[in-house]
């Protein structure tokens, strides 16, 4: 697969490898393409015994996707297609993405360097790893602030990684997290230092890459993802409910009309929103 076969994907296979650089301006949105383009990717990865680790990284170093298109809904003709073609049974197309990404046979590694907001940070928990740049990554479930609640997997991912107490101040404040906070929790695996961080997942991707045939599968097997069926029907019934609401569509359109989606808008997201709110 070389860089040109995609429109929002640059993707390199080397020595067990695999590089995917998601490259969506003008904010590297969560869209209907991205989506169908991750999922042939992945699918053609499951049955590549060649590569051991998928490392996810960004082409604009301050956000790594900002979220899901608000605008998706003016894509209901490549929804469907994502709908009906779905890999992953009894999830919206949404929490499919999150689940592809759970259950893919390598070691799946995120390296955050920028902003990753409601379906990016939903992307970020539901990797096996993520390191963060200490100085400007952040994460954070911004749905609340647009009428919604987390309808991607962000709920049962956020539950499993940092417990019931701390998933709700997630979803609820809907703040943006610095990458140190994250670590914490437990949202992430580690912070470092910006300057360090390419290094870093570099060298782990590598010597993941490197280990004797069959560890990779063996270790994902001992260690599986745990099937969240009940609470992702559970999310997606709560994410419908709202999502349709003419309220909501409505503050969502505000938002874009005050530059929501845009570099200067996205930056500080979470006051934007809250500003649209009290209008």
């Amino acid at each position: 697969m070389s860089t040109h076969d995609w429109a929002t994907l640059r993707v390199d296979v080397e020595d067990g490898v695999a590089r995917i650089v998601l490259d969506n301006p003008p904010v590297n949105v969560l869209d209907a393409t991205m989506m169908r383009e991750l999922r042939t990717v992945l699918g053609a990865f499951r049955d590549d015994a060649s590569i051991r680790v998928v490392v996810f990284s960004s082409a604009d170093p301050e956000f790594f996707l900002a979220h899901v298109d608000m605008r998706i809904g003016e894509r209901m003709d490549l929804l469907a297609e994502l709908a009906a073609s779905s890999p992953v049974d009894d999830v919206n197309v949404f929490q499919a993405m999150g689940e592809l990404l759970r259950h893919q046979p390598q070691v799946t590694i995120v390296k955050l360097a920028g902003k990753a907001r409601g379906g990016g940070a939903e992307f970020v928990a539901a990797a096996d790893m993520a390191f963060a740049a200490a100085e400007t990554a952040g994460i954070g479930q911004i749905e609340a602030l647009m009428g919604i609640v987390p309808g991607g997997g962000g709920t049962q991912y956020l539950r499993e990684r940092v417990g019931r107490n701390r998933a709700l101040e997630a979803v609820l404040t809907a703040d943006l997290f610095d990458a140190e906070t994250a670590a914490a929790y437990g949202w992430i695996n580690r912070a470092l230092p910006a300057d360090r961080l390419d290094a870093y997942v570099d060298r782990v991707a590598r010597d993941i890459a490197a280990l004797p045939e069959g560890v990779v599968a063996a270790a994902k097997h001992a260690l599986p993802a745990e099937h969240l069926t009940d609470g992702l029907s559970r999310e997606n019934e709560a994410w419908a409910a709202r999502i349709a609401l003419p309220s909501v569509q409505h503050l969502m359109g505000r938002g874009l009309r005050d530059g929501a989606q845009t570099p200067v808008g996205e930056r500080d997201l979470e006051a934007l929103m809250r500003g649209a709110q009290r209008r």
